[in-house]
Formats: C-alpha cells, sequence, structure tokens
C-alpha cells in the first residue's frame, strides 16, 4: 500500500506532499527528504546516459524497516517520490512504474493549466483525487 506520494520541486522544494495515517505525517516528510540524496546520487550516475530520457523511473531508492522508497523524475528534473507499505508483497516493480506514469500524466494535465505557476504549490481537486485513488487502489 502507497502511504506517501511526494513532487519535489526541480530546486528540492515540496510542491505536493500526501501521506495516509496523519499522525506520521512528519516522518514522511523526512523520508522523502532523505530519498533526495539517493535521487541526486542515482541522477549523477547515469551522467550522460541520462540524455536518453526515455527511462525516468529510478526505481528503488532505498527500503527501511517499514517501507520501501521509490523515485522517479521527469524530464524537467521534477521529482516524484512514493513510500510503499514493504509489508505489501504482492506490489510489482511494473505496477510501481506504471503508478508514476499515472502521477506524471496528472502532474502534466496541471502544468497545461493556464492559472497554474509552475513553482507553486499544488492546489488540485483533480490531482487531490488521482493521488487518493491510487493510495486506495494498492489497498
Amino acid at each position: 500500500m502507497a502511504v506517501c506520494i511526494a513532487v519535489i520541486a526541480k530546486e528540492n522544494y515540496p510542491l505536493y506532499i500526501r501521506s495516509v495515517p496523519t499522525e506520521n505525517e512528519l516522518k514522511f516528510h523526512y523520508t522523502v527528504h532523505t530519498s533526495l540524496d539517493v535521487v541526486d546520487e542515482k541522477i549523477s550516475a547515469m551522467g550522460k546516459a541520462l540524455v536518453d530520457q526515455r527511462e525516468l523511473y529510478l526505481g528503488l531508492l532505498y527500503p527501511t524497516e517499514d517501507y520501501k522508497v521509490y523515485g522517479y523524475v521527469t524530464n524537467s528534473r521534477v521529482k516524484f517520490v512514493m513510500v510503499v507499505d514493504s509489508s505489501n508483497t504482492a506490489l510489482r516493480d511494473n505496477e510501481i512504474r506504471s503508478m508514476f506514469r499515472k502521477l506524471h500524466n496528472s502532474y502534466t494535465d496541471i502544468m497545461c493549466n493556464p492559472f497554474y505557476n509552475p513553482g507553486d504549490r499544488i492546489h488540485s481537486r483533480a490531482f487531490d483525487s488521482m493521488v487518493n485513488s491510487m493510495m486506495m487502489q494498492v489497498c
């Protein structure tokens, strides 16, 4: 089950963070921000190979005792981070990849909105409902 989904700007500040158990919200914020170091390491390790921008999925960033953290980066260096409950062994890598594609498509829809200023926090009911459906779908 996905317990936290975050959209992080190119400059590493949060555009959107949503977590399911709200009592652990600060813990998930910390987990997301610590994963940004791993994302930057993976991007710099790819180096010139990242010129071929077809593979945006970074895979498993790191596991913890209770959670697994996955990453995805867009062509414009916006990062998506998903924290998944590690007790859910039925969730496969290609399912997480498709969840990131859905998240990227919804983010693209927001960017196409003429009333959205790039770099502002995301306040969209459509995006919220899509994230909620992704979190409930995996349950």
